[in-house]
């Protein structure tokens, strides 16, 4: 608090003249002389007032109160007029909407729960094919060494016999789970672990081609074929010819009819029903037998292991894994049964 004000605030001293307000205009007495006693009598006692200035604020706040107040008042007679029955009701109630809306803007975001991480894929055929979990149930292989692979366990393409054959007993256990051929099992399963060596960051699990192979052919086994001990497909899986017909995509002839038999049209071959023209380009010897086969259940896992993990994607985040699996067939309904059929096989190998 500021101090007071010299001679405004505070004691007098002696012979200090005091502030009593404005003068008073002289009496006339009446002649003649007059004892001390009637002149003390008839003089006007003089008191001493110290006059105090109110503090600035409470001035200003004592102000303020008087305004509202008088603006209460003149609102209240107002509102007894009829011209104040008919205009306040309606500002009043542009008022309470106002502030509803406000409260709302600011209450509503943070009781809202967040949203989760939503993908959805429609096309004409079938509008309301969604997913709310972004990437369906991922479960790793059995558990390998810091460099992606198993103890033991050779790259493709390097050393002799089947390097799948390490994961047997996985694979065996597995398969009863999810009703999935144990030779498969394998295949899938060393697919996911050579892509966490050579393509970590992609994050590829084996129950996302475990789908796929659903999908394309229920696991080698469409057109009455049936997986070999050594992983091929007999007799061999071929497509329908890419002619255009039937919602089918139009692609002529890309291999001379080497692979697929139709020197017309491509046909789609194998387990994991590669295209001619995509498999020259991501074929591979998984099962290190000296031979880049498409009917192959290894050869073929890890060439689509390849193919979905391209362009740098990381099949963790929803978007880049819808955009693989729509990047191996541009259906939305083939997405959406590859997803489902992934989720049934992650969470079915938990049991």
């Amino acid at each position: 608090m500021r101090p007071a004000a010299p001679g405004l605030v505070g004691p007098q001293t002696e012979g200090e003249t005091a502030l009593t307000g404005p003068s008073t205009p002289s009496v006339d007495q009446p002649d003649g002389p007059q004892s001390t006693a009637e002149a003390s009598a008839e003089q006007p006692q003089i008191r001493r007032h110290r006059f105090r200035v109110p503090f600035r604020r409470a001035r200003k706040a004592q102000s303020v109160r008087q305004v509202v107040v008088r603006t209460a008042r003149a609102v209240a007679a107002w509102s007894r007029r009829p011209s104040g029955r008919l205009v306040l009701p309606g500002v009043f109630l542009a008022l309470l909407v106002a502030g509803a809306t406000t409260a709302g803007a600011v209450l509503v975001p943070v009781a809202a729960p967040q949203p989760r991480a939503t993908t959805t894929v429609t096309d004409s055929a079938n509008p309301t094919v969604s997913s709310t979990s972004g990437v369906p149930d991922l479960v790793p292989a059995p558990t390998a060494t810091s460099t992606g692979l198993p103890t033991g366990v050779p790259p493709a393409g390097v050393g002799g016999g089947r390097p799948a054959d390490v994961l047997a007993a996985w694979a065996q256990e597995t398969s009863a789970r999810v009703d999935i051929p144990a030779v498969a099992m394998q295949a899938y399963g060393y697919a996911e672990l050579v892509l966490a060596q050579t393509k970590p960051n992609c994050h590829l699990a084996w129950t996302t081609l475990a789908a796929i192979g659903h999908v394309e052919s229920n696991h080698g086994s469409a057109n009455n074929a049936k997986l070999g001990p050594d992983g091929e497909a007999v007799p061999h899986i071929i497509g329908l010819p890419l002619d255009g017909k039937g919602g089918r995509q139009e692609i002529g002839d890309t291999d001379g009819g080497q692979l697929d038999g139709d020197p017309v049209y491509d046909r789609a071959v194998g387990p994991m029903q590669f295209i001619p023209s995509t498999w020259r380009e991501y074929g591979v010897d998984a099962d290190n037998d000296g031979q880049i086969n498409p009917h192959d259940i290894d050869d073929a896992a890890l060439a689509a292991a390849n193919y979905l993990c391209a362009n740098d994607r990381d099949l963790s985040n929803p978007e880049d894994w819808w955009a693989a699996i729509l990047s191996y067939n541009d259906v939305r309904r083939y997405a959406q049964a590859v997803f489902d059929a992934a989720n049934t096989y992650g969470s079915g190998s938990r049991a």
